[in-house]
């Protein structure tokens, strides 16, 4: 599913992150920056050393913050490291650090002249964000961000599995009024 917002594409996709040939493509990361399972792991192994390299570099990143780097052997120019937030009930700010983590992302990939970004569904894994909930707060952030900045061209949503595609055509279809 493809909707545009102003000048930029919004696509809704199912694949795997890793083989993006976008400019960017988003990993949803742990605090310290060390690689890890889901997402991160996946980047981490196809991207190779040179990614690890530039994480031990920058130390670490807050929730709801994100740092760039290279992108080792990705097709991929970079990889945006971000970290969310872990859902414990809904009432300890993890909306709004989920809102943080998509617009920093897409403020670091303006500030590094990335002109289409790839993102999974952040902190829908281990982290335990409900992915309905998730899905709609992703993108209403970023259709807010596109529609008041500009230097992004094409921000694709990169789903794993045919329920989350769902879940995320339905909450776009309700955001748009499709």
């Amino acid at each position: 599913m493809e909707v545009k917002i102003k000048n930029t594409t919004i696509s809704l996709v199912r694949g795997d992150i890793t083989k993006e040939d976008t400019d960017a493509i988003v990993n949803a990361a742990n605090s310290r920056l060390v690689g890890g399972g889901g997402v991160d792991g996946a980047i981490h192994r196809a991207g190779g050393p040179k990614i690890m390299k530039e994480c031990r570099k920058i130390g670490g990143c807050p929730t709801g913050d994100a740092v760039i780097t290279c992108s080792g052997n990705l097709k991929a120019k970079h990889v945006i490291h971000t970290v969310g937030p872990i859902y414990r009930d809904g009432n300890h700010n993890e909306e709004k650090l989920l809102e943080s983590v998509y617009r920093s992302s897409l403020e670091r990939a303006i500030e590094n002249g990335a002109r289409s970004v790839a993102f999974p569904s952040i902190s829908t894994g281990v982290y335990g964000y409900p992915i309905h909930e998730a899905a709609s707060v992703a993108l209403k952030t970023v259709i807010d961000f596109i529609k008041t900045h500009k230097g992004i061209d094409l921000v694709k949503f990169v789903l794993f599995s045919e329920r989350d595609s769902k879940v995320y055509k339905k909450a776009l279809e309700d955001i748009i009024g499709g």
